[in-house]
């Protein structure tokens, strides 16, 4: 077996999750320090495989990566099409709008054009905004910047992404949080499916980085605003 554990994810400026990688070989952020941990817990090391959004899961499907590991919120349709870990994440969704918009809620939101990314859980919430235009966003490197500077433009009137990589965004001069919508989404890796082999060393790695405290201290450095999810 490699020693590279290769996994999927985009480049990306969103810390604290992820930051851009300087080098195209390192990252920082939540993910990748945890990511690091789970490799060498397994006796292996990461590298990771830089792609589009909507390419991360093909990749691993093809055996291109081993896992996606960037933001996989376990919903049916990924389920449906990779195997996926215990949570290493538990996260709600955010709306984000230009500094000094109204808006508050999903009920006074009529007529917003509301940008989320392509067969997303967080395009879910976009929907549940009563009469907004639905603006999809897919099949960039970046997509996440670009959702940030289509809302800066005026493009969109608000987007939606995860609560861990929004709410910081709303305290920038140009941006508000709207609302958070209470969604709990568990996230996980996301392995081919039917590699049981692979699934089962990297849960056994999470169990052992709960069961220390280690996977704890990774969420309290990177998001210590946000509550610990995964305790007993």
């Amino acid at each position: 077996m490699s020693t590279k554990l290769r996994l999927a994810c985009i480049d990306s400026a969103a810390l604290p999750l992820f930051g851009a990688s300087p080098d195209g070989i390192t990252r920082d952020g939540y993910e990748p320090e945890l990511a690091a941990l789970v490799a060498a817990e397994m006796g292996r090391e990461v590298e990771w495989v830089f792609t589009a959004w909507d390419n991360m899961i093909p990749l691993v499907r093809s055996g291109e990566a081993d896992a996606v590991w960037c933001g996989q919120g376990m919903i049916p349709e990924r389920i449906a099409l990779v195997d996926f870990t215990q949570p290493y994440a538990i996260f709600n969704e955010t709306v984000l709008v230009r500094s000094g918009d109204p808006a508050s809620g999903p009920h006074n939101m009529a007529g917003y054009r509301v940008a989320a990314i392509a067969n997303s859980a967080n395009i879910k919430v976009a929907q549940s905004i009563e009469g907004a235009e639905i603006v999809e966003f897919g099949a960039t490197a970046d997509v996440f910047h670009d959702m940030i500077e289509a809302l800066r433009s005026g493009e969109v009137d608000a987007f939606v992404d995860d609560d861990v990589v929004t709410i910081p965004l709303g305290d920038e001069p140009d941006f508000k949080v709207a609302f958070t919508a209470e969604t709990r989404n568990p996230w996980g890796i996301g392995v081919k499916q039917g590699n049981s082999e692979l699934l089962a060393e990297l849960n056994g790695a999470l169990d052992a980085l709960r069961a220390d405290g280690r996977l704890e201290a990774v969420w309290s450095k990177w998001m210590p605003k946000l509550p610990y999810p995964l305790g007993s």
